[in-house]
């Protein structure tokens, strides 16, 4: 054993003894170092292959897991600093009288107003969900420029009191067409409701929903007064734009004070707080998502620093030897971080690269409830910062022993 380890550290290392550092430039010193770290990295090909496949797989699972949790965001991301959403202080499940309008619109700053209602529609069976809207078309669509709408598509929409306006991805999922004829059943709104799809808009942005469906308020409406007559002229919410970000706040507070001490008081605030309120009713679950992503990383840290443990335990003999030649404590120390950062690195790589198809082959099931899924430039960053993390960490406490290794005692168990 102990003539074994001397031939591998004089036949691998000798290029690299610092003896000969002193005559040669910095990059020169490099190259052989790095050299002589690849080839104890892939001394033992199935250990490498296995250690970089678990490190793929930790970091794909935890960009995976970091994604779901950028698209739970995306709608507050996505949001405009000067839109303003007014609704029932109560609660959104309120409506507000549609007569607020000529008030809203009446406040110093407002640019423009809009209206919405939440409808919960069935189409074909309650399994095909997607986010349905009654709206005051083509108005709201002023506010806004991140859908992308051919003008024919947008001049079609308006002169039909029955059209209604899809996203790219609904459309796409449903293979609809323009012309083509969709009903929805009422669940809240008694009813059927026959609309024509005459408009499919595409997201400006990535992070743009594309997978609403909106139709005419108007025609919502004109059902409800023959059905449900005390359910007419109401919305569920104004969707007020202001000229600059810096009126939201006193135009929030001129709207509100206008309803005060009403039948229906009214909360505005921007767009960004609006969608966040949903979040936040889900935080238990985004905890417990971000949590578990911590986790694997912390597996796959244990998981690499047993296997920089072991290498180092195997070479104890080939450090003894290289201290003789004149190697010092930081030397053999950069070989085991070298070593260690080549294995996360190469793993971490693959899992980033892996982390874009992955999120490709997410069923419909789940894209429909995560519009905003794509691997952003933040979590690529984190994916490649975790794995050099990983890697350091995982190689300190075996550079630290292969340091300190006492050369007769290390000689003396290999011998």
């Amino acid at each position: 054993m102990f003539y074994r380890a001397v031939i591998y550290a004089t036949k691998h290392y000798l290029l690299a003894r610092p003896k000969a550092w002193g005559k040669k430039s910095r990059t020169q010193n490099l190259k052989p170092v790095l050299k002589l770290t690849w080839r104890n990295t892939i001394r033992h090909p199935l250990r490498a292959a296995l250690t970089t496949l678990g490190m793929a797989v930790a970091v794909l699972a935890f960009c995976l897991l970091r994604t779901v949790v950028a698209a739970w965001y995306a709608g507050v991301d996505a949001s405009s600093p000067v839109r303003l959403v007014t609704r029932n202080s109560v609660s959104l499940m309120f409506p507000l009288p549609l007569a607020y309008l000529p008030k809203i619109q009446a406040v110093p700053g407002v640019a423009s107003v809009g209206y919405s209602y939440w409808f919960e529609g069935i189409y074909i069976d309650k399994k095909h969900f997607f986010p349905q809207f009654a709206t005051s078309l083509p108005g709201i669509l002023k506010a806004f420029p991140e859908f992308i709408i051919p003008e024919p598509q947008k001049l079609a929409l308006a002169q039909d009191r029955r059209g209604c306006l899809a996203g790219r991805k609904l459309a796409d999922r449903y293979g609809w067409a323009l012309g083509d004829a969709i009903v929805l059943k009422g669940t809240y709104f008694p009813g059927e409701y026959r609309l024509v799809l005459r408009a499919i808009y595409k997201g400006r942005d990535a992070n743009t929903d594309e997978t609403q469906l909106l139709f005419h308020w108007d025609y919502l409406n004109e059902t409800l007064k023959k059905v449900a007559p005390e359910m007419a002229d109401k919305v569920g919410w104004f969707l007020v734009q202001v000229a600059r970000p810096d009126l939201a706040a006193p135009v929030s507070a001129r709207i509100d004070a206008s309803f005060k001490n009403s039948l229906a008081e009214t909360l505005t605030e921007t767009e960004a707080a609006f969608q966040m309120s949903f979040v936040e009713m889900t935080s238990a679950i985004l905890v417990a998502i971000q949590v578990v992503s911590w986790m694997v990383i912390g597996v796959i840290l244990g998981v690499l620093a047993n296997t920089m443990a072991m290498n180092a335990r195997e070479r104890l003999g080939e450090y003894a030897a290289l201290k003789t030649m004149g190697f010092k404590a930081h030397h053999l120390a950069g070989l085991i971080l070298g070593e260690s950062l080549i294995l996360s690195l190469m793993g971490g790589l693959l899992g980033l690269a892996l982390s874009f198809p992955a999120v490709k082959i997410f069923p419909p099931e789940v894209v429909q409830y995560f519009p905003g899924l794509i691997v952003t430039r933040m979590t690529m960053a984190l994916g490649l910062a975790v794995s050099l993390a990983v890697g350091l960490l995982a190689g300190i406490i075996p550079a630290w022993q292969a340091a300190r290794v006492q050369i007769a005692s290390a000689l003396r168990k290999v011998g």
